[in-house]
Formats: structure tokens, sequence, C-alpha cells
């Protein structure tokens, strides 16, 4: 009979500790001297990457992580990576020249794929509609916005005028903040978002302003997540990052109409994702919030700073990363 009360003593607390540990967001590394804000899943690995030329990889779900700092880009800020399985992954190194790398080894060396030496050239994000397609977005060159595109799994990149008619203005760019400023489409249409004195919304056949606070060029979009017709965009002021009057909204027909919350995240997001189609989580310098109405209303869930996230399916859980190497993760 003891025995048996202990291994249904050991169950009850294994139990209480699993779910304590769902819905919390555990932080699960930190200390790295490193801004992290590129964040990528794929089928067997997460991989991650920030300032002064760090990239980390882990294969069993965030448990342990494997360190690597990119050869010649030391100084480097890698604003946004892309995993496509545990050895092969592109990473973006955003300023003068601006460069794209990529891995075939699993970090471990990296070549040059994509080089930008143009005076004011700034990477912002890419992203990729499947393993081959991919579309990278830079600030604008003379008043044009800079686009790229691959169609090889990133081994070349070209240059393409994306024919939208409105120029950038003054104030206006792209903020690399979480590298989720641009959404690849299978159609090879994109959405795009803009922040600073003017805050707006492209495709390549709209361009629209969005209702979130612009004027200043630290205020506006920084990040947009699309789930069918349903698009969601975060953001406000980074320099104000409190402040939550207009720093979200969201259409439920393809961008044709945009709406704010009822309830608010709890101040400027630097990144937003959907779990499905009601449920979306945003990260910021001031915490996370999560939303279960398809972005309507929504309730902080942490006050821990985060720039980016991202959610894995096949773990059903989001890892977020953040200033200092830090790495969090949600159980779902």
């Amino acid at each position: 009979m003891n025995m048996k009360k202990m291994i249904l003593a050991f169950l009850l607390i294994y139990s209480l500790q699993l779910f304590a540990q769902k819905g919390t967001i555990k932080i699960i590394h930190h200390g790295t001297k490193t801004n992290l804000r590129g964040l990528s899943i794929c089928k067997d690995a997460i991989w991650v990457s920030g300032s002064k030329g760090k990239i980390a990889k882990s294969m069993d779900g965030g448990k342990s992580w494997q360190w690597h700092l990119v050869k010649g880009f030391e100084r480097a800020d890698l604003r946004d990576i892309q995993a496509f399985d545990k050895n092969t992954a592109i990473v973006m190194a955003i300023d003068s020249p601006a460069y794209i790398l990529k891995t075939t080894d699993g970090g471990k060396n990296w070549k040059t794929v994509y080089q930008n030496n143009t005076s004011g050239m700034f990477l912002d994000a890419m992203d990729f509609s499947n393993h081959r397609n991919g579309i990278v977005v830079g600030d604008p060159i003379h008043g044009k916005i800079f686009l790229a595109t691959t169609k090889n799994e990133g081994e070349t990149w070209k240059f393409i005028n994306p024919n939208i008619s409105a120029n950038i203005q003054k104030g206006e760019a792209f903020f690399a903040a979480s590298g989720s400023n641009i959404v690849l489409l299978k159609t090879n249409n994109f959405h795009l978002i803009s922040g600073g004195i003017k805050s707006r919304y492209f495709t390549k056949n709209k361009v629209c302003i969005l209702p979130m606070m612009q004027g200043k060029e630290t205020t506006g979009a920084n990040a947009i997540a699309v789930y069918k017709n349903n698009i969601a965009i975060t953001g406000g002021d980074f320099m104000e990052p409190n402040r939550n009057d207009s720093c979200f909204c969201f259409s439920n027909n393809n961008g044709n109409n945009w709406q704010r919350p009822t309830i608010a995240p709890n101040g400027y997001r630097s990144d937003v994702i959907f779990i499905n189609k009601n449920t979306l989580i945003c990260c910021g310098l001031t915490g996370v919030d999560i939303s279960k109405d398809g972005g309507n209303t929504w309730e902080n869930i942490s006050h821990q700073s985060f720039n980016t996230c991202r959610y894995s399916k096949k773990l059903n859980a989001v890892f977020f990363i953040g200033q200092n190497g830090v790495i969090g993760k949600l159980l779902l």
C-alpha cells in the first residue's frame, strides 16, 4: 500500500507539473550575448539568428541548443532566418552591404548567395511560400520598394519591380523587428506592410492606409500574419511601448476592410502569429498577448519581453526569442 501511495503521489505531482507548464511561457535559454530576431521552425529543427553573427539550432524541441558564430560575419546583425531542415537554412545580414547566406551543413559553414553594395541598402525580412520560392524586402531605394525573389531555394536572387503604383513616402519604411513584415503566397502574390510617417498595406494590386498609429518614424505596422482570408497586423511605437491605442488591426476579407480590436494588445508588439482561425498570439517589448476570437479581444499572458514568435504544429507549442539570447516556449 505504501508503494502504491508513493506511485500515486508521484503521478499526481508529475501531472500538476505538466499542467503548470501548459499555458505558461517557460524560458528555455538565456544569457547569450546576442539580440535574437530571426526564428524559423521546420520539421526537424528550430533555428534562431541574431546580432553579433550568432546562430543557434535545436533538434530536440528546444531542450538543447547548438550555437554557431558565422565566420566573417561576427559583427553582422542576422535579422531573419529561413530553415528548410536540420542541415539547410538561409540567413539575412541586413545592412550595407547587405548579404544573404546559406548553409547546407547544419550551420557550420555559410556561403554568400546574395550581396548588395548599394548605398543605404537595408534588408528587413524574407518569407518563403515553399522550399523553392522566396522573397526578401528591403528599405526603399530612391522612393521605390526593394524586392528580390528566389525560385531555387535561395541559391540565386533576382531584383523584381513589383509595379506598385504608390511610391514610398519620406519617413516611410519597413521595420526589421521580427522578420515578419512580408508574407509570400503560393500564387506569388504577397502581403507587405510599412511603418513610420505612413503605415500602409501593399499587395501587387492593392495599396491602402492602415488604421494603425503613424506620423513618426518609430510608429506603424511591424508584423503581418495571414490565415486564409484573415489578416492580422501588429505594431505601435517602439519608443512608447506602453501605448496601445492603435497598435493592432485585422481584416476578415483579405484586406478589403480593416478593423481595430475591441480590446487591444497591451502595447507595442513586434510580431503576431495565427495558431488557427480564431487563436492569435503577439509579442513585443512589454509582453505577450493572446486572442481567442480572431483578434477582436486580447488578454495579456506575460510581461516578458520578446521580439519574435513562431508556432510549431508538430510540438503544439509557440517559441519566442529576444534580447540577451532569451528563448521561451509556450505549450498550448
